[in-house]
């Protein structure tokens, strides 16, 4: 069975700094299909804005950071378990950094557990460890560890559910004319250099951090299909009927569409 990686970002994943329930429910009926056809892992954000509902502070700070990641961590994967649990699913916390792929030792131990899980009928849920990391020891936000995870993890795929369609010729607030590139094959030094802006108050990426993503997989003969978080249709035509409506495929093998 082929293995997936799904990213799911805190534009998608929570709303007035509460995790939104039903995206996340709906994100997990997902996930139960695709477990038809697909070992599944799941990387998700939202501890941060999960955290700001427990308590007030600055995540502009990094202790605040810190401090609101490690309340919204349990209330993110507890959220995570009632939903799995609908459908008699056992999860699996897994907290990263970027030293996990540095190290053979390291990346072979996490390679090794999330093994474990997948073999045991078990979604791994992967987030990256602000609580006792350095900021050396962070990628910054979880659309390059969703790309370190598939590499690692020798998943073929990358799905990125985000709150845009796709990878656009131009920016569509800016220009009504704006049309979603449905594949991509290569990837300028412009367009990965482009300055990152995130559009919600927890989000740490951005378009350009998933270029970035992206061109990391490409480099290693992966793919990555980047598409809306708010509505699934698009992700799901894809992953299971082999049909491409919306989202951008980035990918080395040029496709007729």
């Amino acid at each position: 069975m082929q293995r997936l990686v799904i990213k799911v970002g805190s534009a998608v994943l929570t709303q007035n700094n509460q995790i939104h329930k039903e995206r996340m429910l709906n994100l997990v009926k997902l996930i139960v299909r695709l477990r038809t056809k697909y070992q599944v892992v799941l990387v998700t954000s939202g501890a941060v804005a999960a955290g700001y509902s427990a308590l007030k502070l600055d995540k502009r700070k990094q202790i605040g950071k810190k401090a609101l990641a490690a309340a919204g961590q349990p209330i993110l994967m507890s959220s995570y378990k009632r939903k799995f649990d609908i459908f008699d699913i056992d999860t699996a916390q897994i907290l990263l950094t970027e030293d996990d792929f540095d190290s053979r030792r390291r990346t072979k131990m996490f390679q090794e557990i999330i093994d474990a899980h997948l073999e045991n009928d078990i979604v791994p849920i992967v987030n990256e460890n602000d609580i006792t990391s350095t900021p050396e020891q962070v990628f910054g936000d979880n659309d390059q560890l969703s790309a370190n995870v598939a590499h690692a993890t020798g998943a073929p795929l990358l799905v990125i559910l985000s709150d845009i369609d796709g990878y656009y010729d131009k920016n569509p607030t800016l220009y009504e004319d704006a049309k979603i590139l449905k594949v991509v094959t290569h990837l300028s030094n412009a367009q990965l250099s482009q300055e990152v802006s995130a559009n919600n108050a927890f989000a740490t990426g951005g378009i350009v951090t998933k270029l970035k993503a992206a061109h990391f997989l490409m480099q290693r003969e992966r793919e990555m299909f980047l598409c809306s978080g708010f509505d699934l249709e698009a992700a799901s035509s894809f992953l299971l009927e082999g049909r491409h409506t919306l989202g951008t495929l980035f990918t080395t093998h040029a496709k007729i569409v």
